[in-house]
């Protein structure tokens, strides 16, 4: 619980009217009688600003510059906010950290289920997993942090501030290219985190960086063993214990053996570390099965090639009519075509049918549409019992409705819409 009255380790004038807050936030959004609010500088616009928004939404208390009821008053509240993470993380026993160009959040969700451990929320930025820290640095149990980057140098400015026991990469591919530059920078980049602490990486990562230790399946050296997928889920066995992840695909098998992995080296019984795992639920958009009349599998949450063809390799292990929908990629520079026509290709060997949509609809399957409604239309025209349809694409975040419908991006809407006929209409 961040109590400004306890012994703080930095200087700061602490107002008396200031409280211990349950949570720590740099969004005044969040605010609330339980939520205390850092006001931090942005990008565009400095979160003083929106301070006295946080007080009359009732938070305990402000870390900022400014002369304010409740205030915690410093002279730079980024410098403070971090001086008190690093405090905080200094008393955990345990902290795990996680990268990679996809699967961060499945490899969080596993990882921290299996060392029944404190993980970060959506967010991975530095401000937020500062405040993770603050909030549960000196908690007895793990902490695991997912740690994206999109720019060079920023894994060396986590690493400072998050300082992990264990560094993991998950995967490597072409992602926020036109920060990174190319599939050699993101090795490096990502490998920050391996230097120094206890490194494991997923199978699809190995390659890229010998010598360390691999986790999933087959020629690895954390290996599951007789990996079994159907539509309601995968099954598999880890140092003669099984495990069972219902609803789950090889991808969520994979983050699986990782965490009995880090589960078996902090000693904990891995019969409840399994336990643990087969009640994981990860959030929506990130290859979610929905078995049914058809199975409707949502990974709409975003998109880089090495995520969907790591998708439609788990896709080929379905039963039935496989059937891809696939839309814009987003971050990928001037070799965007190139990387679409290569994700094209690998769809057409995988799935029985290949659906594209948006800039580059031609080269990502058969059938291309130009804009969302005009895709969703035909695929519920086709779409029939049995079949196993994937849907994956970018999100375009700060993106409209209507251009997230031109561009093809955000296919969320297209996962909706086929469970809603899905559920709601009669049988083909």
């Amino acid at each position: 619980m961040p109590n400004p009255h306890a012994a703080l380790p930095f200087s700061a004038t602490v107002y008396p009217d200031a409280r211990p807050a349950a949570h720590l936030t740099w969004d005044s959004r969040e605010a609330g009688p339980d939520v205390a609010f850092v006001a931090l500088p942005g990008e565009t616009m400095h979160g003083n600003r929106f301070v006295e928004a946080a007080l009359a939404a009732g938070a305990p208390f402000v870390l900022t510059d400014l002369d304010v009821p409740r205030a915690v008053r410093v002279f730079d509240a980024w410098a403070a906010l971090r001086t008190w993470a690093h405090a905080e993380r200094a008393r955990n026993r345990l902290v795990v950290g996680i990268t990679g160009s996809a699967g961060k959040t499945t490899a969080k969700a596993y990882a921290a289920a299996a060392l029944d451990a404190h993980f970060m929320p959506v967010f991975n930025t530095q401000p937020a997993i500062a405040c993770f820290l603050v909030e549960f640095g000196a908690s007895a149990q793990p902490l695991v942090v997912e740690m994206g980057i999109d720019r060079p140098g920023e894994m060396d400015e986590l690493v400072a501030l998050v300082r992990p026991d264990v560094g993991i990469v998950t995967s490597i591919g072409p992602a926020h290219l036109e920060q990174l530059g190319s599939i050699e920078n993101i090795v490096r980049e990502k490998g920050v985190i391996l230097k120094g602490v206890r490194g494991l990486v997923g199978a699809q990562a190995a390659p890229f960086y010998p010598g360390v230790d691999s986790y999933g399946f087959g020629n690895v050296t954390h290996a599951g063993q007789n990996l079994q997928v159907t539509p309601q889920g995968a099954a598999f066995l880890f140092d003669g214990t099984e495990v069972r992840l219902p609803l789950a695909a090889r991808v969520q098998a994979e983050a699986a053996v990782l965490g009995l992995t880090l589960a078996r080296e902090a000693g904990l019984p891995q019969d409840e570390a399994a336990a643990r795992l087969s009640q994981v639920s990860v959030p929506g958009g990130r290859y979610r099965m929905h078995p049914g009349r058809f199975t409707v599998i949502d990974d709409a949450y975003n998109a880089s090639p090495v995520a969907v063809t790591a998708a439609l390799d788990a896709l080929t292990g379905m039963p039935g009519r496989r059937i891809s929908v696939l839309g814009r990629m987003l971050e990928l520079g001037d070799t965007e075509r190139e990387w679409h026509a290569q994700v094209g290709q690998a769809a057409r060997a995988r799935a029985d049918l290949t659906y594209g949509v948006g800039a580059f609809a031609a080269e990502l399957g058969e059938r291309a549409y130009s804009t969302v409604p005009e895709l969703t239309n035909a695929l519920l025209a086709e779409v029939r019992d049995g079949d196993v349809v994937l849907v994956k694409a970018s999100r375009g975040i700060s993106w409209t409705p209507q251009q997230r419908a031109q561009a093809g991006v955000g296919l969320d809407v297209v996962v909706d819409a086929l469970l809603q006929w899905r559920d709601g209409g009669a049988g083909n």
